[in-house]
């Protein structure tokens, strides 16, 4: 069977990483981040406590500051090793097990690993990324500005601390993609899955069902890594 070239949106997909990487490719301007929200800027407190009528003389504070506890993941897991060999086989059909890591500027605390193949006519792409946020408070800022970027999603019950799961279907070329994305906050760290297929003969896209189940599928073996209770 002869294989139908692919089209040109889809072809940037497969690029080499290395032209992924040279794009400034990160999480942080991954699917989630490509709307920048706007008026995000905060206020911030400029007043200083020194000369302050709650101040004691002898300038100790009257109130003492609550310090942060200790970081439950200082390190970000390797992605590529996430994911069970079962979950890339199921996901992504003809793919390398082992992946691809992306080079992140700071690889303890932004890591990126992707899968993608080509069977037949059916294509699909696997991405997992890990990114470890100073606290939780930071962590749950930043889950809830990308969850908000994306409409039309809902929770995924019993996922992290909170996770949130959406699926989007484009057309381009008469050639339709359809791409599920799950965010989860585990304490500390955030977890992205992005998962996408198209059908290059029928040029339909994979179900919303399908393209959901997977990403969820590939998100809880991820916060598994996270946690360090994946033993397959």
């Amino acid at each position: 069977m002869q294989s139908l070239p692919l089209p040109l949106a889809l072809t940037a997909r497969m690029l080499p990483v290395a032209v992924l990487a040279a794009a400034g490719w990160a999480l942080s301007s991954g699917p989630l981040a490509a709307a920048p929200a706007t008026d995000r800027e905060s206020a911030q407190g400029s007043g200083s406590t020194q000369g302050s009528p709650n101040t004691p003389s002898d300038g100790s504070s009257s109130a003492p500051e609550a310090s942060a506890g200790p970081k439950a993941y200082t390190t970000a897991p390797a992605p590529c090793g996430s994911m069970s060999a079962t979950t890339i086989k199921s996901l992504v059909p003809n793919a390398k097990t082992a992946g691809k890591e992306i080079p992140s500027t700071d690889a303890s605390l932004r890591r990126t690993c992707s899968w993608n193949a080509l069977k037949d006519y059916d294509y699909r792409w696997l991405d997992v990324s890990f990114e470890i946020l100073d606290s939780d408070t930071a962590a749950q800022k930043s889950y809830q500005e990308r969850t908000a970027q994306k409409s039309g999603g809902g929770a995924v019950p019993g996922l992290g601390d909170t996770a949130y799961s959406v699926v989007n279907l484009t057309t381009e070329d008469k050639q339709q993609t359809r791409e599920g994305v799950v965010v989860a906050r585990v304490s500390n760290a955030l977890v992205v899955v992005t998962y996408n297929g198209s059908d290059f003969e029928t040029k339909k896209a994979p179900g919303t069902d399908e393209i959901n189940k997977g990403a969820i599928k590939a998100a809880k073996d991820a916060v598994a890594a996270l946690k360090g209770g994946r033993t397959s």
